[in-house]
């Protein structure tokens, strides 16, 4: 285990909050649990009113704390050191050893844009080191699922077990195709997703990616 409380900070880049990332988020809240913080930074003030009690009031949280006001932004973190960023294009996979190397890993946007839009490359000029998660394009809960199996449990990425494009099957005639890598369930084999995922997916098959995110 990292001898030091790992943060994980997602910067918001929407202008709303799809259903979609709400469960990511409210999944990444549950996910962090009591060993590190999870913290979602430049939300207008309208969005923050909206957020639900388990990401906006610590005091309703049942596993962790979600701060959305002290850290505005990914900006305050520049300068600080021993922050990461969680980058497609860097040129090094994130490794069990960062956990000593790293306090703070920065996730920008929404990971599982599709196609990716790279808007990663926004918070780049910050100047933070940055590593990648290999090379399959995966969701944000899934991203910060994966880095903390990396730094807090010291698993190599290569050790862990992933699907990679699960089809969701809802009858004989019916499916849809995941174009994002998840983490496999150990016990049911089945990719790892939010509560209410699949559940908002079936709903809107119908639609396009870009209507849900």
């Amino acid at each position: 285990m990292a001898p030091q409380k790992k943060n994980y900070v997602v910067e918001h880049m929407e202008d709303g909050i799809s259903p979609w990332v709400l469960l990511e988020y409210l999944a990444i809240s549950d996910d962090v649990g009591g060993s590190a913080q999870f913290y979602l930074t430049s939300l207008m003030p309208s969005l923050k009113r909206s957020l639900p009690p388990q990401l906006a009031d610590p005091e309703v949280a049942t596993t962790t704390s979600t701060d959305v006001i002290e850290l505005p932004g990914v900006r305050e973190l520049a300068g600080q050191g021993r922050v990461c960023l969680l980058d497609p294009g860097a040129t090094k996979d994130l490794a069990p050893q960062d956990a000593q190397v790293f306090d703070w890993f920065v996730f920008g946007g929404i990971l599982g844009d599709h196609p990716p839009r790279d808007r990663t490359g926004e918070l780049r000029k910050y100047g933070f080191e940055g590593r990648r998660l290999g090379p399959k394009q995966m969701t944000t809960d899934t991203a910060i699922r994966v880095v903390k199996m990396v730094v807090e449990d010291q698993i190599p990425l290569d050790r862990i077990e992933y699907v990679d494009f699960p089809e969701l099957r809802w009858n004989k005639h019916e499916s849809t195709e995941m174009p994002f890598r998840y983490v496999k369930d150990g016990q049911t084999g089945e990719p790892i997703m939010p509560e209410g995922m699949r559940e908002l997916i079936r709903q809107d098959s119908n639609r396009g990616f870009d209507d849900l995110v």
